[in-house]
Formats: structure tokens, C-alpha cells, sequence
């Protein structure tokens, strides 16, 4: 239950209540700072899960919440990617292991429905932190910042906005920040599948010339899937029954799991691209998909959102420490720096990945190719590029390492 409005006015408010609203919301209000969530935490089971890398379980248990989530997870201590394009120069299965970086784990796989329902019992039980079911119905610029108007008529204007808001943000809207967009000639196909064999905690990703095809273990014997195909084939397998359709997956999936049982319903992801100019400005910043959409590859998008809220919580406390306001410009400016640099190089990974399988293309396949054979052989290079895949091992805020700096008293 949300606690009423108390008469302390907020140091920050954070609109929209999805996983990186609530994760920012419940960080900043640890780190003694008055904060209200605008929003109503609502996990939905639509068939999709979030691949939460090692940095983000890493915040995730910094911020008291991971062990309200960990039993609704399943690790991922392998990682095997498998060339199913039909290329000329395919090369073998490359099987990357978390032990040969030093981790018992990647990452942990989770759905969403069950991360967003345990964050929000984690957030209604942290003090110093308001919730407000009202959705935020207008933003608008002020001379020192953004007032907010709620739904039920309330207006607030803290020192700093985090807009966690979505793709279809109204504080980036009342940041005037430009933005691109794009779209893939793809679509992504989620759902959640029982399986006779047991994954062994090994995530498979094959890559096919209609883009990645994944399968994410989750507790017992099953497994997350995201499929990503052209739309047509999309809306074939849309039309199936659930038996058809676990047969069609496990024959992708080369029977590696053996016979698949469809849980629930499979959704349907659009594959498009979402960036902005910049992170901050006007006593506000930009965390999540209210500043970057990725399609579902890589396992980047939310990871990439939690690591915005933990940059940017690092730059508000350190502000807070010499004095400063908490929305000072030059400590936003610098938050927006460091995660435009971040978020742009995750975004040409991704795109260059997803573009290089869609081309029937000998001399690219050639490249591609060798790129996993040399991968397999040289070890110092394989360890750079597995620490590279979870993070960036300059820059990374302090909550996400593994010897975190810890909560200001």
C-alpha cells in the first residue's frame, strides 16, 4: 500500500514505475534523499523476461532488493552461440563459460512480471520513499526546473525529475530533447516454454538469417525465447496453435532441449531503436527506455537502464557531498557525457550484430566467421570480450562493482 503524501517536499521525483522507475526510486530514497514514485507498479505475465547482468545483480543486491528477486531467477553460467545462418564458412558452436572470468554466473534470467511485483514490495517498504498511483499527466518547464501535474490534479516541483517514463516520455517531451528513432524489418517473438531436458543453466542463441534466435533459462525445466524473424514468419507463428508452436520451436532449436510446452501466451516485440541528444538538462535526466530503446538482443536494454540510475546516483551524491544542488548542471552535464558514451557504443554493437546476419553476404559471413574462431582460441582476447558483453569495465558506477561503494549514511 502507498504511503499518503507527506509534508516534506521531495528531493527527486521518479516518473514511471517499471523495473528502472522503482529501481531508481528505492536507490534514491536508501541514499537518504525524500523521493516520490509517480505511478503504479503493475507487472503484467506477457511471456517476457529480462537477462539481468552480473553489474545489475550486483546494484540490485546493493539496493536491498535481490533477495526478493533471487528466487524467482535462474543463472546463466554459460553461454553458447551457435552459427545457423547456412553459411559457407559457419564456424563450430562458441561456448563461452562465467568461471573463466571468475564469476559463478553472467547473469540471472527473470520475468518481468516477477521483477516488477518484487521491486514494488521492496519499494513499499523503503523509508523516505512515496508512492503516487496517479500517473503524471502533464511536465511542463519552469524557470528552475519541471513542474509535474498527476492525473488526480497534484502538482510538484522538486529540485530533480527522473524520467524513467518510457519510450513515449513527457519529461524528455518537456526536456525538448531530440531524439532518433528506427525500425528493424523484424519482429521479435517472446514466450515461455516447459522442456523435457534440462538447460544445465546454458543460454543458447542461434543465429539464423532472420536474426538471433534465444533460449534464457528460468527456474525447473524452462526457459525464456525470443525469437527475432521476419514479420511475416512473425505472424505464421502467431497463428498456431500452442502444440504447433512448441514443435516449431523445438525444431529451431534443434531438439536440444527435447519436446517444448508453451506456458501462457507468446507476445510479439517491435524491433526499433530509440536515441537521444542527451541525457539531462533543466533539473532533470533521462534513465531507461525514456532514453534508449533497444530490440531484444544482446540483453542490453534494462541492464543498460540500471546502469543510468546508478550513474546517475553516483553523480547526485557526489554533488550532494561538495554542497552542490543535486541537479547542478555541471554534475548533469557529466551524467549525461558518461552515458551517452555507454549507451551509443552498446547501441552500434547491437545494431552491427543484428545487420551482419540479416546479409547473405560471403565476405561478411567470411568475417564473422573468423571473428568467433579467433574468439574461441585466444583466451586473453575471449575474457575481454565476455567482461565487455556484461559491462564497461571503465566508467562503471560504483554500485554495480562487485566491492560498491556503498550507501551514504
Amino acid at each position: 500500500m502507498a504511503e499518503p503524501m507527506n509534508e516534506r517536499p521531495a528531493h527527486i521525483a521518479v516518473v514511471g514505475a517499471g523495473a528502472t522507475g522503482l529501481a531508481a526510486a528505492i536507490t534514491f530514497a536508501r541514499d537518504g534523499f525524500d523521493t516520490v514514485l509517480i505511478g503504479r507498479p503493475s507487472g503484467q505475465a506477457d511471456g517476457r523476461t529480462v537477462a539481468l547482468l552480473d553489474g545489475s545483480v550486483t546494484f540490485l543486491a546493493a539496493i536491498g532488493a535481490w533477495r526478493q528477486l533471487a528466487p524467482a531467477a535462474a543463472p546463466m553460467t554459460c553461454m553458447r552461440i551457435v552459427d545457423a545462418t547456412g553459411s559457407l564458412f559457419a564456424p563450430p558452436p562458441l561456448t563461452f563459460h562465467a568461471s573463466e572470468i571468475g564469476l559463478d554466473a553472467f547473469g540471472y534470467n527473470i520475468e518481468n512480471a516477477a521483477l516488477v511485483d518484487g521491486l514494488a514490495q521492496v519499494a513499499r517498504a523503503t523509508p523516505r520513499l512515496t508512492i503516487r498511483d496517479a500517473p503524471l499527466a502533464a511536465a511542463d518547464s519552469h524557470a528552475a526546473g519541471l513542474r509535474l501535474t498527476l492525473a488526480d490534479g497534484d502538482t510538484l516541483e522538486p529540485p530533480l525529475v527522473v524520467g524513467a517514463d518510457g519510450r513515449q516520455s513527457l519529461v524528455r517531451h518537456a526536456l525538448d530533447v531530440a531524439v532518433r528513432t528506427w525500425t528493424y524489418r523484424q519482429t521479435a517473438l517472446t514466450a515461455i516454454f516447459a522442456h523435457a531436458r534440462p538447460h544445465r543453466d546454458t543460454s543458447t542463441e542461434l543465429h539464423t538469417r532472420g536474426g538471433p534466435f534465444t533460449l534464457v533459462p528460468l527456474p525447473g525445466r524452462r526457459s525464456s525465447l525470443v525469437w527475432v524473424c521476419p514479420p511475416y514468419q512473425a505472424r505464421r507463428l502467431r497463428r498456431m496453435t500452442a502444440d504447433e508452436l512448441a514443435s516449431a520451436v523445438e525444431r529451431q532449436a534443434q531438439s536440444m532441449l527435447g519436446a517444448m510446452t508453451l506456458e501462457g501466451h507468446c507476445g510479439v516485440v517491435p524491433m526499433q531503436g530509440l536515441s537521444v541528444a542527451r541525457f539531462a538538462g533543466h533539473g532533470a535526466a533521462l534513465v531507461g527506455e525514456a532514453a534508449h530503446v533497444f530490440p531484444p538482443i544482446g540483453a542490453q536494454g534494462l541492464n543498460l537502464g540500471l546502469r543510468d540510475v546508478a550513474a546517475l546516483r553516483d553523480v547526485i551524491v557526489d554533488a550532494r557531498s561538495r554542497g552542490q544542488a543535486i541537479a547542478d548542471a555541471t554534475a548533469m552535464s557529466r551524467f549525461s557525457r558518461g552515458r551517452l558514451v555507454d549507451a551509443r557504443t552498446r547501441t552500434g554493437v547491437i545494431d552491427a550484430l543484428n545487420r551482419s546476419l540479416l546479409l547473405d553476404m560471403l565476405p561478411l559471413d567470411l568475417v564473422r566467421g573468423a571473428a568467433m574462431l579467433t574468439l574461441d582460441a585466444a583466451g586473453p582476447l575471449r575474457r575481454l570480450v565476455m567482461r565487455e558483453g556484461l559491462a564497461p569495465r571503465l566508467g562503471l558506477p560504483s554500485l554495480m562493482r562487485r566491492a560498491g561503494a556503498g550507501f551514504a549514511s
